[in-house]
């Protein structure tokens, strides 16, 4: 069936569109009432199941102005996010045998080992216990996260803040750096072309970590992030010493509204968080992996998908003091903080907004949702909730 809606809601008009399956029309209900009586503005969710796209609906406005209509190719920033997809293109290696989690870094990155770090493995640098969260050996100049060499080099001089492998903390933007560099060293690609080459490009999915040409930018929504979100927010606060407001020290020195809708935002890899997409493309790339195919095209086997989601923790972590299931790379379903529905081995990653990527491997599902304004809540809020809510109502 088709989505062509115009809705008149909260003093505004909205088009929806899109195509799904009779027995979705929950979903779809829901994604309507988001814009009815959430602070909806441009929004897509996308759902794959067994190999097949079953839902793929979009509409609102690419801009805070709302007068540039949110299309079906548009993209947006989906912020954490990307820490998902990232796992999944680092667990493709461990799938082909060419990294194990049980390795040490130094291994791969000799130079790694300073200060200290010699001791730290693959998996440590996954589950976010590798005791690098911050910069506060050689503390960076602002703007900095922009120089993906200064942040690899800093990261080699760094000391643990704790002993390795014992206690979890986000490491918000550093994840995506260190795991990329290990990609580097052992594929001569980062993350962001790896993506392109071996994922992204075989199943024509629009996700996108750094490198966007300006074909690709065209279609990029305005991001109107909700300053109120606590990790937002700690870059201005009170308390400048938190893990949370010195993971922020590298940022330009402007605020966050204008780094995300900057051409070098979309240009940068912070495999971390600068991934820009669509729910289409995100839900095809789960969907590919919790089935096993889509569309003739395999990017990780059963078995590399079970120790992908094996969990290797369960802590409050210690930046955005948060409870996580945590597993290699991805989360595991953790109602309190990502919630992904009634499956506990659900996994994927939710980005700081509203935005999620998740895979159910049992149900061999692949969902996403994307949205440009963000909402300041620590899950991922209540419009993703809703979708997946009326996901898991149909019989």
């Amino acid at each position: 069936m088709e989505l062509d809606l115009t809705l008149n809601a909260r003093g505004n008009d909205f088009s929806l569109s899109g195509i799904f399956e009779p027995e979705f029309q929950p979903v779809v209900d829901a994604f309507i009432e988001n814009f009815t009586v959430e602070d909806e503005i441009g929004a897509a969710c996308s759902i794959v199941q067994e190999g097949k796209t079953v839902v793929d609906i979009w509409g609102g406005w690419r801009n805070g102005d709302m007068n540039d209509l949110w299309d079906g190719p548009s993209t947006v920033c989906m912020m954490s996010v990307a820490k998902g997809i990232t796992a999944i293109c680092f667990n493709m290696l461990i799938d082909r045998g060419l990294v194990s989690p049980e390795d040490p870094v130094i291994k791969y990155w000799p130079e790694y080992g300073n200060n200290g770090k010699e001791s730290t493995l693959i998996k440590h640098f996954l589950d976010h216990t590798a005791a690098v969260p911050v910069l506060t050996t050689n503390p960076l100049w602002q703007g900095a996260m922009f120089d993906r060499g200064a942040i690899i080099h800093a990261l080699e001089e760094q000391e643990p803040l704790w002993k390795i492998g014992t206690k979890a903390a986000y490491h918000v933007h550093h994840q995506g750096f260190l795991l990329g560099e290990v990609m580097r060293r052992i594929t001569g690609m980062t993350v962001g072309p790896f993506l392109r080459q071996e994922v992204a490009g075989p199943l024509n999915a629009e996700y996108y970590i750094g490198g966007m040409n300006e074909a690709e930018q065209n279609h990029v929504a305005e991001v109107m992030p909700n300053m109120d979100a606590k990790l937002f927010a700690a870059k201005d606060g009170a308390d400048q010493t938190s893990l949370r407001a010195l993971a922020f020290k590298q940022n330009p020195d402007e605020p966050w509204a204008v780094t995300m809708n900057k051409k070098e935002w979309r240009e940068v890899e912070v495999a971390s968080g600068s991934g820009h997409g669509n729910a289409r493309g995100v839900a095809r790339i789960y969907g590919c992996v919790t089935n096993g195919e889509l569309d003739g095209v395999s990017i990780m086997s059963r078995d590399g998908l079970e120790a992908m989601i094996t969990e290797q923790h369960n802590q409050t972590e210690g930046l955005q003091e948060r409870p996580y299931h945590q597993a290699l790379g991805v989360l595991l379903n953790t109602p309190e903080a990502v919630y992904m529905g009634p499956n506990r081995r659900s996994f994927g990653h939710h980005g700081i907004g509203g935005s999620i990527g998740l895979g159910d491997p049992d149900a061999k599902i692949g969902f996403s949702y994307c949205c440009n304004k963000m909402h300041a809540v620590g899950t991922n809020g209540p419009r993703a909730a809703g979708l997946i809510d009326a996901l898991y109502s149909i019989g």
